[in-house]
């Protein structure tokens, strides 16, 4: 099969990414085989390439937006059937028994694993699962657009949820990539007034195009006092701003999985009225549980960037420059 490796991390203009042949994997005890219909390209992907993310081991196939028929099965793998169509998301592994695992806490637990980073992913024609940690996928999407759901999707819900945004009220979205162009619709779903500030004029247009109240430039203040924000963009400078832009009592959630260095907050400014800063770590199986069925009950504009997985390499490089519009998505050329 042809997968994509990080094999030399590094600026995304260097090619840290070579495409290699290798054998398709075998599922061990309860594991899946999948034939790779889409992966979408994350964020995380990009730093896992670039090294703000250090790879757990050389030549990992990043992708953990990915959507496959089941093609075999190993030993005890459940209830799944040869030929379901499945999702893989980025966690993979939790050990259960921790005292985070036992309070339903499972993204906090210290042996967690994850899909593209301790383990090969989805930019391949195949990848390999645990059974337990894949998802059924709702019927109303196809492949592509399904596939922005296991990250983008999911970790925007889980992201709404650590924003503790009150019902009706104002949130706001730093950034409006694939996770925050689906969080915002959920949230006005739910009633919410959403303005988003990005430093994207596409996205800007996306943000109004998908019913946002208001659209503006990342560092400019929204028109009015937000109950709550998310900061998808990985960039620290934006958190005094977004804490300063939020009312009394409002939550800042930072959805990403690397940030750049925060500069000085100022105790008055960006804290004092019971202001809070709330990071999001991964995200538990119900919470992708829950969103899927949101999703399926409440349909989604997924809006794609299709590319071939043999173009995975640009496509990242335009995720770093900001020519994507939604979510890219890879689609194996078989």
């Amino acid at each position: 099969m042809n997968a994509w490796r990080v094999e030399a991390p590094g600026p995304i203009g260097g090619g840290p990414l070579r495409m290699t042949a290798a054998p398709v994997p075998e599922p061990g005890p309860g594991e899946v085989l999948l034939k790779v219909r889409a992966c979408a390209v994350c964020r995380t992907d990009l730093h896992l390439a670039e090294g703000d993310l250090p790879p757990k081991r050389r030549g990992v196939v990043p992708g953990h937006e990915v959507v496959g028929e089941v093609e075999r099965l190993g030993p005890d793998a459940g209830d799944l059937r040869v030929g379901e169509r499945v999702g893989v998301a980025w966690l993979r592994h939790t050990c259960g028994t921790c005292r985070y695992c036992r309070r339903g806490a499972e993204n906090l637990c210290p042996f967690s694993q994850y899909t593209g980073w301790d383990a090969d992913g989805g930019f391949a024609e195949y990848c390999v699962a645990p059974a337990p940690f894949v998802y059924r996928i709702p019927p109303r999407y196809d492949d592509v657009h399904a596939a922005p759901l296991l990250c983008a999707g999911i970790i925007g819900f889980r992201a709404l949820r650590r924003a503790d945004l009150p019902p009706g009220g104002r949130l706001g979205l730093y950034g409006f990539g694939a996770s925050a162009h689906l969080a915002a619709q959920v949230a006005i779903a739910q009633g919410a007034t959403v303005h988003v500030l990005t430093r994207s004029a596409q996205a800007r247009q996306l943000a109004l195009d998908l019913g946002a109240a208001s659209a503006g430039d990342a560092a400019a203040a929204p028109p009015e006092p937000l109950d709550a924000a998310i900061l998808f963009a990985p960039v620290g400078e934006l958190v005094p701003v977004a804490l300063a832009a939020l009312d009394r009592g409002g939550t800042l959630a930072v959805a990403g999985i690397h940030l750049t260095d925060i500069p000085v907050l100022r105790y008055a400014e960006h804290l004092f009225q019971e202001r809070s800063l709330r990071s999001v770590t991964a995200n538990t199986r119900q919470d992708g549980r829950d969103f899927l069925t949101l999703a399926q009950d409440h349909p989604l504009q997924v809006t794609v960037s299709p590319y071939p997985l043999s173009a995975a390499d640009r496509a990242l490089a335009d995720l770093a420059a900001d020519r994507v519009r939604g979510a890219a998505v890879l689609t194996p050329e078989h």
